[in-house]
């Protein structure tokens, strides 16, 4: 199975989104440091409950926008043949 400018897009995407979600939890781990003087494996704690919900929806979206892709309708399906690349990527955006 060789890789389309759609599996290319699709994996940009999830690296995009994972590399954000990790700067954001690293990031309010710190401030919550800094701020709040908690200690490291606390506060790394409370940015993972505080940021659960966020991540959470933000992956759901993603995997749901391609859905139209993998199912073959809308703006752009003509672009794909049928193969199992689209519904790969929306599978392994559950598991990142």
């Amino acid at each position: 199975m060789d890789l389309s400018v759609i599996g290319i897009i699709g994996i940009i995407l999830l690296i995009g989104i994972v590399k954000k979600n990790g700067f954001m939890l690293v990031d309010f781990a710190i401030a919550g440091e800094r701020d709040r003087h908690l200690p490291p494996l606390a506060a790394i704690r409370e940015a993972c409950l505080m940021r659960f919900r966020p991540i959470l929806m933000t992956t759901v979206a993603a995997m749901l926008a391609g859905v139209p892709l993998a199912i073959g309708h809308g703006a752009g399906s003509e672009m794909r043949s049928r193969s199992a690349m689209p519904w790969l990527a929306v599978s392994r955006s559950l598991k990142s």
